[in-house]
Order: C-alpha cells, then structure tokens, then sequence
C-alpha cells in the first residue's frame, strides 16, 4: 500500500467573502479526487457551548478573523478528524481549502503539513455584488455572522488589509485568476481548467 504524503497536496480556494468560494468547492467536493474543507463550515460546526467555539462566535460578530493559531488548530483537528473516519483519503483527494490561510502567518503555520500547488483566486471586481451575495446567504441559510451589512463591509475591509498579502507569499507563478461574476457552471469549468491537470500530476487513479 502506498504511504500517505508527509505534506497534503492542496489548492487554495481564495478569495474576498461573497466571492463565490463556498458554492464551487461544495460543488468539486461532489467530484472525485477533490475534498472540500471550509474553515466557515468547521466553526459553524462546533459546540456553541465550547469555549472555542463561543472565542469565534464573538470574532465573527466584529468582522475581525479569528487568531491565527486557534484557526489552525481547529483545522488541523478537523482535517486529522475526517482522515480518521476515511472520508478524508489523502492518496486519492487534492484538498480544497477554503478560508485558510487568511494571514501570511497562517501560511507559515500550515506549511509543515500542507503542500500548496495552486491557488484559484476568485476576483469579483464589484463589492456590491459580494455584499448581495452575502446578504441572500445570511437569510437562505440562517447565518447570522453575515446579517449585518456593516459587519459585512468590515469583513471585506478585513480582507483587502490581512489576506491579500497571502497572494504576494505564494508568487504570481501558483496563482490562477478565476471570474467569480459569471454564472457557477462557468466558474466552475474555469476551477476544472486549472485543477485537472493538479491531479494528474500528484494522483494515480486506476
């Protein structure tokens, strides 16, 4: 039996809040050899009655990121989480990850166990597009982390100041740019584009 990697392939499903992240990788989830893992998802996720849990709750709520290394210990947790329970498979899955890394620091922090390959950078030139998006999202979904169209405004204010660095620490050769405004079936085929030929490279699948 082949040995797992040291380091799991990934790319980076990157972008401002609104962007389109979450629905493309809870669609290429859907496709075999990609594994969708969302940071929102995992916090949204945990007992509200963790300390943990309720620490992120009150981050949210202020449109400020979560610290750098409870988000990457909830991660690792997660991710170490769904491997156990083999719905995680790291010889066969490229991870989609989305919502970290948020900070170069974070970058720094996962670099011990994940290998970085691309990043799909989702650009969405019109905020108020984003803002719509997230506003629908909050009522369809019940989240009350995107209701407040100020602490949305934050949010992306947040993104352009602390993220946007991420892109400079992996360098222009691993970037992908992907139109996040067309239509999901044209994001996607974009997303595949530049996917495919990450799991020929990395996977054998028979």
């Amino acid at each position: 039996m082949a040995k797992a990697p040291s380091r799991y392939p990934a790319a980076l499903i990157f972008g401002a809040p609104g962007a389109g992240k979450g629905t493309q990788g809870e669609i290429l989830t859907r496709v075999p050899g990609f594994f969708h893992l969302s940071t929102g998802v995992i916090f949204r996720k945990l007992d509200p009655q963790m300390e943990e849990a309720r620490q992120i709750s009150e981050y949210c709520k202020r449109g400020e990121l979560v610290p750098d290394e409870l988000t990457v210990s909830i991660f690792r947790n997660w991710l170490e989480g769904r491997r156990a329970a083999d719905k995680f498979r790291p010889k066969e899955h490229l991870l989609l990850l989305d919502g970290i890394p948020r900070t170069v620091n974070q970058c720094k922090l996962i670099e011990r166990y994940i290998d970085v390959k691309l990043v799909l950078y989702f650009e969405c030139v019109d905020m108020e597009v984003m803002v719509d998006r997230i506003r629908r999202r909050a009522v369809m979904e019940g989240r009350p982390d995107d209701a407040s169209e100020s602490v949305t405004r934050k949010r992306l204010e947040t993104f352009e100041r602390e993220t946007t660095p991420v892109l400079n620490y992996y360098g222009d050769s691993l970037i992908r740019r992907i139109d996040s405004s067309g239509l999901p079936a044209e994001v996607l085929a974009g997303c595949l584009q530049q996917l495919i030929p990450v799991l020929k490279e990395n996977f054998v699948f028979e």
